[in-house]
């Protein structure tokens, strides 16, 4: 921690040549161990608190400069990780925003930043003089924005005792906030028993800042009843306080074993499987093999259309051909027998899948469960086989993060070719669903990369440090079969969010993709937020983000236009062969393609991302 001795006006005038008169506070370098200095969270340097920088007083602005830059120098020296700065003061920040940056973006600077950031109000705050009406997150992204978005920048939210409305607080959430303070001012005290304790709605803030992994500072002078009654004791003063919080951390619902598989890659951006250029891992089947809800669903969807194509007085004898699309290493089998099984329906079913190392595993599983007679395996792209009969039902499970962005569309519409005319596909439909996101983690990551590329990249990533801004919005509907031929797969929607007006102002840095499907009839399964089943885990949610980040304020509507794209490409490959110099070209040949694009045009205007597919796209 570091202090120093706090300017006035009616100083001596030498006071403000700082070359040794104010010196950073902490003890001596020497009494704790360099490992100790440089080891991440164990020591933070404060700096000062009350520094000025954009104080109209000249002499204070220049004592305040000089100090923030010889407190950072020690805390460089000491070789600590992190630094506090203090809050920002009025409704000007430029200067103090200049100077940090010129610290963030120093040659040899890799020290993480954390800028004190109030939320809620304080009893002293209630006074007519008062600046609580001003919403302390425009401090903190106007701060942000002059400082160029600088990963190193983060937050530490110093927690007030009078909380802002719900949704204000978990815009927060997507925010980069290292660190929240607990002043003890906060804490309450029993009237009976002289106990402290958090409010409920302070509990369930820390709560939720726990479970995002944010360390809970105790900051305050002021020592509880308790804790004077054993003063005696060898217990610190601040004890009683950590309790509450310990308290707090001990009644939160333990991560399940899923959970902890998936924390090392919670916001972690990876990009989407290209069905038709790339296979799945094994690793990705045996995942998505455990996942049971997702089956489960798949078996009941099967019974009912077994149930309606076949009565029960012809059950005996009718056999029902079902083809499964994409049959991986026996999944959709497996569902697909359990079904038949329990309604009693004889089935022949025929496993498409054009990965050729997953149908030697196919294989295996077919002959260990003695369905050789009944299961024939096909190893072929589905769209140019050549069924040798029609088919009664067809079942697949090629949706994507976004429903339709590992071409289910396309892939459907050529298995239709060998379905009867009243045949039945499972799924029969799905919606894609768009929603606006403050996901400062993942804006960075992406940014860090530089590449134009990585900014306009569509991803799927496991969401976690995020605030969702409104409620999902309907994207693109595709239903199965599609018997016109002449129905594009080309979609166009424009979407508008309405931010509510509680929320406050929030930074917009992308949009989160999920799906709706109906497999069958009733049956259903999704990842859209509202809907979605916690069980079910086979599909994280995919990531448009956002070249620039765009604020949108409480109240205000953000508009949003996506488009689906299906093109031919001409594409020429040229080869040079060197022998008698001899010059050969091949000639071009189509390439299909198919892409998104999106644009947000209120309350104002980015640039049309991934134009003609040229960051992110998959081939036919």
């Amino acid at each position: 921690m570091f202090s120093g001795h706090s300017p006035s006006k009616d100083r001596d005038p030498e006071v403000h040549n700082l070359d040794r008169r104010l010196y950073p506070y902490a003890e001596t370098d020497i009494n704790v161990a360099w490992a100790q200095w440089a080891k991440a969270g164990i020591v933070v340097a404060k700096i000062c608190p009350w520094l000025d920088l954009d104080s109209e007083d000249e002499n204070v602005r220049t004592d305040s400069e000089a100090i923030l830059k010889q407190q950072i120098e020690w805390a460089s020296y000491l070789s600590l990780k992190a630094c506090l700065l203090p809050t920002p003061k009025g409704n000007s920040c430029a200067n103090y925003a200049r100077c940090v940056n010129q610290i963030l973006k120093g040659p040899k600077n890799n020290m993480q930043l954390l800028l004190r950031i109030p939320i809620g109000m304080s009893d002293n705050d209630y006074s007519p003089r008062s600046n609580a009406s001003v919403d302390s997150w425009q401090t903190w992204n106007s701060f942000r924005v002059l400082c160029d978005h600088h990963n190193l920048l983060t937050i530490a939210l110093d927690i007030k005792r009078v909380l802002p409305p719900e949704n204000s607080l978990k815009r927060w959430y997507g925010e980069p906030v290292d660190a929240a303070i607990l002043d003890t001012d906060i804490f309450l005290t029993k009237a009976r028993g002289n106990t402290t304790y958090l409010p409920k709605r302070h509990q369930k803030l820390i709560a939720d800042l726990l479970d995002h992994n944010k360390p809970i500072i105790i900051s305050g002078i002021k020592v509880p009843i308790d804790a004077q009654s054993a003063a005696g004791s060898k217990r610190h003063p601040l004890r009683p306080y950590l309790d509450q919080v310990s308290n707090v951390y001990k009644q939160r619902n333990p991560l399940s074993e899923r959970e902890c598989r998936e924390l090392d890659i919670r916001d972690f951006l990876q990009l989407p499987l290209r069905p038709f250029r790339n296979f799945s891992s094994a690793l990705s089947y045996e995942g998505q093999a455990t996942d049971s809800l997702k089956y489960t669903e798949y078996e009941r969807a099967i019974c009912k259309a077994l149930l309606d194509r076949v009565p029960n007085e012809k059950a005996s004898f009718i056999v029902t051909v079902l083809v499964v699309v994409g049959a991986g290493r026996g999944s959709l089998v497996f569902a697909s027998l359990k079904a038949a099984e329990i309604t009693g329906r004889k089935l022949k079913v025929y496993a498409v899948e054009k990965n050729p190392q997953t149908v030697i595993a196919l294989d295996e599983v077919i002959k260990a469960n003695n369905w050789v007679d009944i299961v024939f395996i096909v190893t072929s792209d589905v769209r140019y086989w050549n069924a040798p009969e029609r088919a009664d039902i067809l079942v697949s499970d090629l949706l994507g993060s976004f429903g339709d962005n590992e071409l289910s569309p396309e892939s459907l519409d050529g298995a239709q070719r060998f379905l009867e005319k009243d045949g039945i596909s499972i799924p029969s439909s799905y919606t894609s669903f768009l929603q606006p996101l403050t996901a400062s983690k993942s804006y960075q990551i992406a940014k860090a990369r530089k590449y134009i590329l990585h900014s306009e990249s569509a991803c799927v990533v496991k969401l976690y440090n995020v605030a969702r801004l409104a409620p999902s919005q309907q994207v693109f509907t595709f239903t199965h079969p599609k018997w016109f031929d002449k129905e594009s797969n080309e979609r166009y929607k424009k979407l508008q969010f309405e931010i509510p007006k509680d929320t406050g102002s929030a930074m917009v840095h992308g949009f989160a993709g999920y799906f709706n499907m109906t497999l069958y009839k009733d049956v259903c399964l999704a990842t859209e937020p509202s809907t979605k089943k916690p069980d079910l885990f086979s599909w994280f949610p995919m990531f448009f983000p956002l070249r620039m980040p765009i604020r949108v304020d409480r109240g205000s509507i953000l508009e949003v236009h996506f488009w689906r794209c299906v093109d031919s490409r001409k594409v020429g490959f040229l080869f040079l062969f060197l022998h008698f110099m001899l010059l050969i070209w091949i000639a071009l040949c189509n390439l299909k393609q198919v892409w998104y694009e999106w644009c947000v045009t209120s309350p104002s205007s980015s640039p049309i991302h991934n134009c003609n597919g040229r960051s992110c796209w998959m081939d036919l």
